[in-house]
């Protein structure tokens, strides 16, 4: 975990057609992102749908998903609640089961309940003393714009924080600041976004991009020649795909990596538990028309 760069997918949760959760699957998931040559995997995150997952829930799967990795990859598992104390003790339980880092928003409650910037250190101080790398996200679902200045203040005095992944809104502009008056404080800078923004958001600095895990295999190629020096084959890779990743971007969300998984045998159900619908049904053919013409590991892994 020396080396945060490279891509990072967040894994879906998987649901059977009763809406509980697909254990079976989730492993499935899990082998079907470490079959992609990815640098690690991102677990429980808002694209794994775990707003949408009870207390009983997350620990199970927190348990069976990295003890099912098993050091195949790093691990990351996401933590974010309001509370300082269930924060710590979900950084307590993913330490104690072997991941590598923790991710976490800032903590917010709804539309009004927000951290104020020194509640937000004072929170990720607190996961600091567990003793596991953080990964702060900034991400407009929390309400909340993380000032630059804080984040390399954290970056600086909080012992744990080595990365951010920055999905906030002129994305790439953060970042560029981030990377530019952070300097070695800032050890991993992401991207997120499912990759709408990855070409800008490299150019900025940022050295590793966690996507949804519909086409991380596709996005590899991007990342690793943008590191190499190789400006125009990044480029090009990543306009050659730009269509399916800003179709789930702009129509699909979470949604998509789900069934186009579905369509690869990876998991036998897309269902997304109430009250999010499903994908209307035109969306969803025009995505796998998309995934079929890109060919991404996960529409064929399970066949």
């Amino acid at each position: 975990m020396s080396d945060y760069r490279g891509v990072w997918p967040v894994a879906p949760t998987p649901f059977a057609e009763s809406g509980a959760v697909d254990l079976d699957a989730m492993k499935s998931v899990i082998d079907c992102i470490i079959d992609q040559g990815v640098d690690g995997v991102c677990i429980l995150a808002n694209y794994s749908e775990q707003f949408l997952l009870s207390d009983q829930e997350r620990q199970v799967l927190t348990r069976l998903c990295l003890e099912y990795i098993n050091g195949r990859i790093p691990a990351i598992v996401t933590i974010s609640h309001y509370s300082t104390d269930i924060v710590v003790a979900r950084a307590e339980e993913a330490h104690a089961l072997g991941a590598d880092m923790v991710m976490m928003m800032p903590p917010y409650h709804g539309a009004l309940m927000r951290g104020t910037t020194e509640q937000i250190y004072d929170q990720f101080a607190a996961v600091s003393k567990i003793g596991i790398p953080i990964m702060v996200q900034d991400a407009p679902i929390s309400g909340i714009d993380l000032p630059v200045d804080l984040l390399i203040r954290m970056a600086a005095e909080i012992e744990q924080v080595k990365c951010f992944k920055i999905e906030s809104a002129q994305a790439a502009s953060k970042l560029r600041r981030l990377v530019d008056e952070g300097g070695e404080t800032i050890q991993g800078p992401f991207d997120g976004e499912e990759g709408i923004t990855l070409l800008a958001d490299l150019q900025a600095g940022a050295t590793g991009n966690m996507p949804s895990a519909l086409l991380p295999d596709l996005i590899i190629p991007v990342v690793t020649n943008h590191r190499l020096g190789n400006r125009q084959k990044a480029i090009d890779e990543y306009n050659r795909i730009l269509p399916l990743i800003n179709y789930e971007n702009k129509q699909c969300g979470f949604r998509a990596a789900k069934t186009v998984m579905m369509e690869g045998n990876v998991i036998k159900s897309d269902r997304c538990r109430h009250p999010v619908p499903p994908l209307a049904p035109q969306v969803r053919t025009e995505l796998l028309r998309l995934a079929r013409e890109y060919q991404p590991l996960s529409l064929t892994w399970g066949k």
